[in-house]
């Protein structure tokens, strides 16, 4: 693992085993930052990766009304055409659909919603309805795709890992990428933000939730003990989700195993 990386993870390893909460004497001096490769690998998720607090957002945003020549695949460098709220001044907007719609899976509280990237298109004349030329496709272009302006690069360099303050706990509940196994690196979606103190880079300790089984002696049903099974870093933040990334693991995480404070495990 990249040097920047093993400094974190090896100082998260030692809270979550029960050393001593660092002070700011003992904190590795100066504050530990990503490496450039893994700042950049942090960028070029979130820019095809969005959370919209409300579905409000993205039903009324702009929309595209057509392709090119009637088609609606939007290819590179293809002309499409949009109606709505469009700013001259935006030159780059980032073409979106309604993905997953995020609830708690405590409190059954709408959390947000995924805005699932389509691709970027470039402004290139304004009115009734707007021409823009596409820049990146990821799949293809479809009448109803949402309009939303470009997200500024996320300034990750001053990213510093820290142990929360307060009691945080939580759920990963997705992964952006769809696999079913989560690994080091990888980057999951969990289901508390900023209203609930969590901040980027805020470290985090992963528990892998034990099963519940049948005792086919006594035939209760008991659940196996959670496991602790890695290391989280938040790096980005929104008012209910976060984004984190996964730095440490001694096996694979799931969707729905539990997150805590270093300071808070057992």
């Amino acid at each position: 693992m990249r040097k920047s990386l093993l400094v974190l993870l090896l100082w998260a390893m030692a809270a979550e085993a029960h050393v001593p909460a660092l002070s700011n004497d003992t904190y590795p001096q100066p504050p530990q930052a990503l490496d450039s490769q893994t700042r950049k690998a942090i960028q070029r998720f979130l820019l095809h990766n969005r959370i919209l607090d409300t579905p409000h957002i993205l039903d009324t945003a702009p929309y595209i009304i057509a392709a090119e020549a009637g088609r609606v695949l939007g290819a590179n460098g293809e002309r499409v055409h949009a109606r709505g709220a469009l700013d001259p001044a935006q030159l780059t907007y980032g073409i979106f659909r309604r993905g997953k719609v995020y609830i708690d899976p405590d409190s059954q509280e709408l959390l947000g919603i995924n805005a699932d990237d389509i691709g970027t298109a470039r402004f290139v004349m304004a009115g009734d309805v707007t021409t823009l030329a596409m820049e990146r496709v990821t799949q293809e272009v479809r009448p109803g795709d949402r309009l939303l302006a470009a997200q500024p690069a996320a300034p990750l360099s001053n990213l510093l890992a820290q142990v929360p303050a307060q009691r945080i706990t939580g759920r990963i509940i997705d992964v952006p990428r769809g696999v079913t196994q989560i690994g080091v690196l990888d980057a999951v979606t969990l289901n508390k933000g900023r209203r609930d103190g969590l901040m980027e880079g805020h470290l985090l300790s992963v528990k892998k939730t034990g099963e519940t089984v049948r005792d086919r002696i006594t035939d209760a049903v008991v659940k196996i003990p959670d496991e602790r099974a890695g290391t989280l870093l938040v790096f980005r933040t929104y008012e209910k989700l976060s984004y984190g990334l996964v730095l440490g693991a001694s096996r694979s995480l799931a969707v729905m195993d539990r997150f805590e404070s270093p300071e808070q495990t057992q």
